[in-house]
């Protein structure tokens, strides 16, 4: 049989049960019965990859509506549900924690500009871009949004390696944005634009004036 699992008589069952986690009842086939076993350590790390990932969506919450910089390890652990004592079996630091976080927000930027139509042009893809990122929904988003906005303004109290991760952030998008090299520097002003007006918007809420601006800044990348 592939896998963890192992099938033991139950003889067995009494000198391994310390090592092993029950997965299934015993059964009978053909009057011998049987038991399913996996090792205790593969379910433990399942389940550790199941807490980790749980501290790393509080994380990405914290860090969308605060930066990275402001939320604490207990803020986040009881945004998770969990007792600040376990942060330290899944993170070195709050600086390790907040860079996955980043690095993950980060990626789904890029990712969901990935998925607009490659038949369109730079400005093309420009437009459709800022018609979603520069939205009263986007705006207003907890999760699954942009970190920038609530991140600029820490990078300098922040380890060298954010401005890096955000420096290969900013190259990639603005690559992916363009059709010719030479287009390189209004891709630039384009995203410039579009993070400087979301976090703008944001600031002021959901005010008449916040939507005033997402409109504004969009029709200027249009």
């Amino acid at each position: 049989m592939n896998g963890p699992f192992v099938f033991l008589p139950p003889e067995k069952f009494a000198t391994d049960r310390r090592r092993e986690i029950l997965l299934a009842k015993k059964y009978d086939e053909n009057n011998i019965s049987i038991i399913i076993f996996c090792p205790a350590n593969v379910q433990m790390s399942d389940k550790k990859s199941k807490t980790r990932e749980r501290i790393l969506e509080a994380a990405r919450s914290a860090l969308i509506q605060h930066g990275p910089a402001e939320p604490s390890v207990s803020q986040v652990m009881g945004a998770a549900g969990l007792t600040v004592g376990g942060f330290y079996a899944h993170f070195d630091s709050k600086d390790e924690l907040m860079l996955e976080a980043f690095r993950q927000l980060l990626g789904e930027r890029r990712a969901l500009l990935a998925q607009i139509d490659p038949s369109l042009d730079g400005a093309g893809r420009r437009a459709l871009a800022s018609a979603f990122y520069l939205s009263r929904k986007h705006r207003d988003a907890e999760v699954h949004a942009c970190p920038l906005p609530n991140s600029l303004g820490e990078m300098q109290r922040l380890p060298e390696v954010f401005r890096e991760v955000l420096a290969e952030h900013i190259e990639l998008m603005t690559a992916a944005m363009v059709d010719r090299p030479e287009d390189a520097d209004k891709a630039l002003a384009d995203l410039a634009l579009m993070v400087g007006g979301l976090a703008l918007a944001r600031a002021l809420g959901t005010s008449e004036l916040s939507d005033r601006i997402l409109r504004a800044a969009k029709s200027a990348v249009l």
